[in-house]
């Protein structure tokens, strides 16, 4: 046997979106943690999923969740086990000082801070992607947190990430003994969750809005095609990347464009980007002298995107941003509501910001029930 399997052999497990699968390890560690309770008491975890759906970046929210939550300063190694031999995470032999007794150099990557007022995070990608002998080498890792002689610190959280078999990347049957030290989960792309991430990270407001737009597009992965384009969470963010500090003219970066997503909805992205040139002034709107209001749906979207990419980068501003409140009253109000609830993604709490500007607070006394139906 060639050691791969059908996904379905485990995979009953929770089915959770990054933000969900984010939240819940953040609710444990952070109880654990400012409870003042060794991290250990937590199993090592594993998140399941297909390439690109944003499981590292899921990680790097939870450090910096982390550090919010608690005070402390949080490092995340990150360990690609691919890349290692079974060998290679106890260390490199050496003699002692006497020459009778062989010793072991400690791997860099298990070099940590073992201080109090730190958090340390072990990330373990790709691990489905190691040879069998390198997963059965990460055993002790996973459950006694030690790799030959070597002690991880007790302020080290552990996480490993790997992708299914099914997904068509590389991928091993995970030994049962390795499956047993871990508590699983399997994630899968979710708008809402990515959106939150995104306005708060700066992806592109084209791209923001054209998903707002159209969501089915965030994810188009299919295992059982051979394309070499698709649309994921990682790629929309080199497409941001590209059009943030490359070209913001999709007509001049579309090559690049269509490399990283794929020739058919990158064609459907560039016709969206037109719109942008038929938007009322949004600095005008923040600044309370532009009152045009478009009626075609497509343009009010992209009107949404603009709005909530401007705000977030005037977050401090409120008059600016009590300004672009008002204008949301001559918006119908669901529309209205994917704005106001964007705003409150700018940052975490930023709704209490908000709920010092008056026309906030009378909008959601008064239509706060669309929040619901959002």
């Amino acid at each position: 046997m060639s050691g791969k399997v059908s996904v379905d052999s485990y995979t009953n497990v929770k089915v959770l979106s990054v933000g969900k699968a984010v939240e819940s390890l953040y609710m444990a560690f952070v109880t654990i943690i400012n409870d003042n309770h060794p991290v250990h008491l937590l199993p090592s975890f594993m998140l399941w999923g297909p390439p690109g759906v944003g499981k590292s970046q899921g990680v790097r929210q939870l450090a910096a969740m982390l550090k919010a939550g608690t005070g402390k300063t949080v490092n995340v190694t990150d360990a690609r086990l691919l890349l290692f031999n079974p060998i290679d995470l106890r260390g490199i032999p050496t003699a002692n000082e006497d020459k009778t007794l062989a010793v072991w150099l400690k791997p860099k990557i298990f070099q940590m801070d073992d201080s109090t007022d730190v958090i340390n995070i072990l990330f373990l990608d790709e691990i489905s992607a190691a040879p069998p002998s390198v997963q059965a080498a990460a055993y002790q890792i996973t459950l006694d947190r030690t790799v030959g002689e070597h002690k991880l610190p007790a302020n080290c959280i552990i996480i490993a990430a790997g992708n299914r078999v099914t997904d068509k990347s590389v991928a091993y049957k995970m030994p049962k003994a390795l499956a047993n030290r871990l508590c699983h989960m399997d994630i899968e792309g979710d708008f809402k969750s990515w959106k939150e991430w995104a306005i708060r990270n700066g992806i592109n407001e084209k791209i923001v809005g054209f998903l707002t737009f159209r969501p089915s597009h965030l994810m188009s992965f299919d295992a059982t095609t051979d394309d070499l384009a698709f649309t994921t969470p990682r790629s929309w963010e080199l497409v941001s990347n590209i059009m943030n500090y490359v070209s913001d003219d999709i007509n001049e970066s579309y090559t690049l464009v269509a490399g990283c997503i794929g020739i058919g909805i990158a064609v459907e992205f560039r016709t969206w980007c037109a719109i942008y040139d038929k938007l009322p002034d949004i600095e005008g709107i923040f600044a309370g002298t532009c009152v045009q209001v478009p009626q075609q749906t497509d343009v009010m979207y992209a009107v949404i995107s603009s709005m909530v990419s401007y705000a977030a980068k005037h977050k401090d501003d409120m008059n600016l941003i009590a300004n672009s409140i008002q204008y949301t009253q001559k918006l119908p109000p669901d529309f209205a509501t994917i704005l106001l609830k964007d705003y409150m993604a700018i940052e975490p709490d930023y709704q209490q910001r908000l709920m010092t500007i008056p026309a906030f607070s009378t909008w959601l006394s008064k239509n706060g029930r669309y929040f619901n139906h959002a």
